[in-house]
């Protein structure tokens, strides 16, 4: 536990160690022991540099924190794993909510609880001791909350949709300090905005959502050399046509270094990473893949009847942190001239600078409105386009991969899929104009003095020109 500041520090403004003697948590401030590892997010593309950090242990410490920064017109960062830094927190209060990463499991209801700074892999192992599942994403590390309040899109999503679309309660602290139950019939324009609107509402302290009955899936990656890049990349976008929604996928160009932690047949050349979850026989699961296998020989194959608790090993995303840049576009569709396209300026002869630059298929039910309506839109993408790529200074050198595949695009990006303060910009473009026109007006009743902008913020004074 970091050291907390209390009312006698000589070296704190009062009012610091007043809160710091109100919580439970502890009072960080530039310099104090704990201040580093509280600040240091998974995703280091970007520094916050806050005034003050706030290492939460209850709901009761995150309101008077949230008091705290409102007298004193203080923006507020909340950060849990640092995997999707948007903004950073310079010059405000950053809560710290890692600890409060508790998880309840109701198998009855199918339903789990998860505290503000809950991973998934917890979540994954509490449910799978009831046979169930929830909607996690590709890597178990990251946090439950960013995640799902960006929408979620998750390893079977074509089958049960967008995490947010699960949500069935959500309990908030608002830019008053005061704690609120957002579901469907209690606060139901914070609940509608919640789900999708990312952290321009306030500070959730704990979420709950449906789980699904899964325990096993037929799932893991087909690895494919350089030089078999456009037939695996033609094959893929063909056969994705006509795949049940059982079946989620994606493909990636991977360009991972020469290191000792990546597998040898993938070290420091391009490889092609397709992506598998089926949620069906392994028999039905084979036939299905038949195809893909038949393009090339493989330089690894891991697809395999899996365990749910197992499924970090499809993505194979790092464990450990790293400085990246991600960016993404939403596709209309993927024909021969997009995928020809591609490659020219990610494929085997591209001085390409992205690790990765990866196609999510979409459609079946995240291309269906979620059963209670949420601010999750852009629902008639077809795929997901993403590239992270390593730090080259302040701008994201793989820009000009995303731009080569715009007249394909809708014009929109995922906001999952954008990290670093070069793509938070303006959040107009991750939504539809009626669906960002009512999350300004609903930020204008929750957040009118945009206390919580270190985010993909909306701006409460754009409702006009929304």
């Amino acid at each position: 536990m970091p050291h907390s500041h209390t009312s006698t520090d000589p070296t704190v403004p009062t009012e610091l160690s007043e809160l710091a003697g109100r919580i439970r948590g502890a009072v960080l401030t530039p310099g104090a022991d704990g201040w580093d590892t509280e600040l240091a997010p998974f995703n280091a593309i970007d520094v916050h540099r806050p005034a003050v950090i706030v290492a939460v242990e209850d709901t009761g410490d995150i309101q008077e924190t949230v008091r705290y920064a409102a007298r004193h017109g203080l923006p507020v960062a909340v950060q849990a794993t640092g995997h999707g830094i948007a903004t950073p927190a310079d010059g405000g209060v950053l809560i710290s909510t890692r600890r409060m990463n508790e998880v309840a499991v109701d198998p009855v209801a199918r339903i789990a609880r998860a505290g503000a700074g809950t991973q998934w892999h917890q979540v994954i192992e509490s449910a799978a001791r009831h046979d169930l599942a929830p909607l996690n994403g590709s890597s178990p590390l990251v946090g439950v909350v960013g995640y799902t309040l960006g929408g979620g899109l998750g390893l079977l999503a074509r089958r049960y949709g967008y995490a947010a679309d699960r949500v069935t309660r959500i309990h908030v602290v608002t830019a008053e300090g005061e704690l609120r139950e957002a579901t469907q019939h209690r606060n139901p324009d914070l609940f509608w905005a919640l789900r999708g609107g990312k952290g321009n509402f306030g500070i959730v302290t704990a979420i709950e959502f449906g789980l699904v009955p899964v325990t096993t899936l037929y799932g893991g990656g087909l690895f494919f050399a350089a030089d078999a890049a456009r037939p695996v990349l033609e094959t893929w976008s063909r056969w994705t046509a006509d795949l049940p929604e059982e079946l989620t996928s994606s493909l990636a160009l991977l360009r991972l270094p020469d290191a000792p932690f990546i597998p040898e047949p993938l070290r420091g050349r391009l490889t092609v990473h397709v992506r598998i979850a089926f949620l069906g026989l392994p028999e039905d699961g084979e036939k299905l893949l038949a195809p893909l296998r038949a393009v090339a020989p493989t330089v690894l194959d891991t697809v395999r009847e899996m365990p749910y608790t197992d499924v970090g090993e499809i993505h194979m995303d790092p464990a450990d942190p790293i400085p990246y840049h991600e960016r993404s576009i939403l596709l209309r569709t993927l024909d021969a001239a997009a995928a020809q396209l591609l490659l020219a300026v990610a494929g085997p002869d591209a001085d390409c600078p992205a690790y990765v630059v990866e196609l999510r298929h979409l459609g079946g039910a995240v291309g269906r409105p979620s059963p209670v309506p949420n601010a999750v839109g852009n629902r008639d993408a077809a795929f997901t386009l993403t590239t992270v790529s390593p730090p080259k200074g302040p701008t994201d050198p793989a820009r000009a991969v995303l731009t080569a595949l715009e007249p394909w695009g809708t014009g929109r990006s995922y906001v999952n899929f954008l990290t670093g303060s070069d793509v938070a910009g303006d959040a107009r473009r991750l939504y539809e104009p009626e669906t960002y026109e009512r999350l300004t007006r609903i930020k204008q009743q929750y957040d009118p003095h945009n206390l919580f902008r270190f985010t993909h913020n909306i701006d409460p004074g754009h409702a006009d020109r929304a």
